[in-house]
């Protein structure tokens, strides 16, 4: 299981210590300090939906010029998500090649942890 976010998101920190707790092995990923591909932020999209991945809440997303935020397509948000890490929603849990989570809800945790 591989975990992406950024160390001091407190998202993220549950996250951690839920998966800890449950002792469940996972290797973390800060998204900063090792920025996913192209190709891993597309899989992702692809399998959990780019408009979910895409965080419109983010104090990255109110950085960005209005000519980027306006009319955002998938290709668009694929390629400021690889510019700007910082965009993709925390964490991103990949678990095998084919599941991947986005967000700590209620929902992820159960599959998650089950």
């Amino acid at each position: 299981m591989n975990l992406y976010g950024l160390k001091n998101c407190d998202t993220c920190r549950k996250a951690k210590k839920a998966l800890d707790g449950a002792h469940v092995r996972y290797a973390f990923h800060d998204v900063r300090e090792e920025p996913p591909t192209k190709m891993q932020i597309g899989r992702w999209a692809k399998a959990a939906g780019w408009e979910k991945l895409l965080n419109k809440s983010s104090t990255t997303w109110r950085g960005l010029s209005d000519a980027e935020k306006d009319g955002v397509t998938e290709k668009k948000a694929l390629a400021l998500m690889a510019a700007h890490p910082t965009l993709i929603k925390r964490p991103v849990i990949e678990n095998g090649p084919t599941q991947v989570f986005v967000g700590w809800s209620k929902e992820v945790q159960d599959k998650v942890l089950d």
